[in-house]
């Protein structure tokens, strides 16, 4: 029997940027989306172009420079929106339109305050709409798997007529469990007419841990593509997470028999490392597949079983997820062919001028340590990424801390215009004192959430990445801001020097806030 492809419909430029904190930019997005595309996604949900002009133009210039993967936009089952992701999704040689529209008694009263038959009514126009548009159209039943059964039949055989060639089945709410939703996919295949024309698509959350494990009982029971998303990011707990599903398939051919994905797994592990970076989002050690830890022994028994035989504790090879490159890569006396050389291993297709820049800061990193690292220069790449297109930049920073004196911070900032701007403060520590300065330039008032610092690669001289989430206040008294409930940012920055790292993370952070509010200019 040949085997039937699994197609990934990757939505982690859509769903997973609407994890609280992981706004990306323009030129952010883009970078992403060029790596999906080299790791062989099927399908790239871009964005949600109605949302904004932003939104728009993002998915429109990933639109222009994919060619492989189809280039997705949601839809709301209007209209306005379904033209509106044609229009972002035009300039693509492969587009799809995805619109969706709730089917569950709870969302059809309490929130779109319509009748079955009003809803029936709609997607029938709306899907019919979207397909004089487009050849390629998915339609998303929201609330699936908490919907009256039989309505939900009657709602997917009307999208089918309506000319709909997906149909994806979201668990929207991560409620169901592997053999539940497993056997929900296998009735709808049952009993809905005209299915057998169709692709049957899954769409899980992660609220109970559980959205990998439907999403595989799903493919076990006919499902034939399935939304994920890098590391697994998204609303709330996160969506069914891309690599994991990809690597259970490619390993349990035992129990996936005949299927497999067009992803190239070499690539998993830059995608992931890329997402992380440019979301300030930090991959957990324990992460499967992607972790630090995930092929790390450090028990004695399992050290000697792996020493003698590798599969005694490994079902899978670093190397297959990409992790088989060379740590010692350059130095001090290695020249600018040589570097550019190793960027386009890594899987970095740099600008004239962000070679220039990265040159130069590698030279100067050169200085500080003696072997670079692979990590070394993703790190250095990640930071002139997120200054790119940033509002502020970070000139210099200087601190004098100990334990007799308060820690005094001396930092100066330089804005996209090229002016400088200096402000010096005090603070309980050297990183809260160069905060305080931070915010003295800024001017945006923050809660600090989150901060994390990690060793970028091995050695006492190591670059430091720092990792923080900060929380919008806009002045408000803690109480006030827990009813209101202030927006959330993440930010991500490396450098040899702790104070230095932790300072680029939070004007990282500080960025994105900045760069909502033009957004929000815009969009009024």
């Amino acid at each position: 029997m040949p085997q039937q492809i699994i197609k990934i419909f990757d939505t982690t430029l859509r769903d997973g940027e609407q994890c609280p904190g992981a706004s990306l930019n323009h030129d952010e997005k883009l970078k992403i989306a060029k790596q999906l595309e080299n790791l062989g996604v099927d399908i790239i949900e871009a964005g949600f172009p109605i949302a904004s002009p932003d939104d728009f133009r993002a998915v429109n210039a990933i639109a222009k420079v994919v060619k492989k993967s189809t280039i997705c936009g949601l839809a709301r089952a209007t209209e306005k929106d379904i033209q509106t992701a044609f229009d972002a999704i035009k300039p693509a040689p492969k587009k799809r339109i995805h619109l969706f529209l709730a089917t569950s008694d709870m969302h059809l009263k309490y929130k779109l305050k319509i009748s079955r038959e009003e809803a029936l009514e709609k997607i029938a126009a709306m899907v019919k709409f979207a397909r004089s548009l487009c050849n390629d159209v998915e339609f998303s039943p929201e609330d699936a798997s908490r919907s009256d059964l039989k309505f939900l039949y009657q709602a997917l055989e009307v999208a089918i007529r309506a000319g709909a060639t997906t149909l994806n089945i979201p668990d929207t709410v991560g409620y169901s469990t592997p053999t539940e939703f497993g056997e929900f996919i296998r009735d709808i295949r049952k009993n809905t007419r005209g299915v057998k024309n169709v692709t049957i698509s899954v769409h899980c959350h992660d609220d109970l841990g559980l959205a990998v494990a439907n999403s595989l009982e799903a493919v076990r029971n006919g499902a034939r593509q399935v939304e994920c998303t890098i590391n697994g990011i998204g609303e709330r707990a996160g969506n069914t997470s891309l690599e994991e599903i990809v690597m259970a398939i490619r390993t349990r051919k035992d129990i996936f028999k005949d299927l497999k994905t067009r992803i190239k797994p070499r690539e998993i592990f830059r995608t992931s490392k890329l997402v992380s970076n440019l979301t300030g989002f930090v991959i957990p050690p324990n992460k499967a597949i992607v972790g630090s830890n995930a092929f790390a022994h450090e028990s004695g028994i399992h050290q000697h079983g792996i020493l003698a035989k590798r599969e005694t504790y490994e079902i899978m090879k670093a190397q297959d997820i990409g992790l088989d490159r060379n740590k010692l890569v350059l130095g001090k006396h290695s020249g600018r062919a040589a570097l550019i050389a190793r960027m386009i291993e890594l899987g970095f297709q740099l600008t004239q001028k962000e070679i220039d820049k990265t040159f130069n800061r590698f030279k100067m990193l050169a200085d500080k340590k003696k072997e670079i690292f692979d990590e070394d220069l993703e790190a250095l790449v990640m930071n002139e990424i997120s200054e790119a297109a940033a509002e502020w930049k970070v000139e210099s920073v200087e601190v004098i801390s100990g334990n007799k004196k308060k820690p005094f911070a001396d930092v100066v900032l330089k804005n996209s215009a090229g002016k400088k701007f200096h402000k010096t403060s005090r603070g309980t520590g050297p990183v809260d004192a160069a905060y305080s300065a931070v915010n003295k330039v800024i001017g945006e008032k923050v809660r600090l959430l989150e901060f994390r610092m990690d060793a970028v690669s091995e050695g006492i001289d190591a670059q430091a990445t720092v990792a923080v989430k900060v929380e919008t206040t806009g002045g408000l008294s803690s109480e006030a801001r827990r009813a209101k409930g202030g927006k959330t940012y993440t930010g991500k920055g490396s450098h040899t020097d702790i104070v230095m790292a932790s300072v680029r993370s939070y004007v990282n952070a500080l960025n994105k806030i900045v760069a909502g509010k033009e957004r929000m200019k815009v969009v009024l």
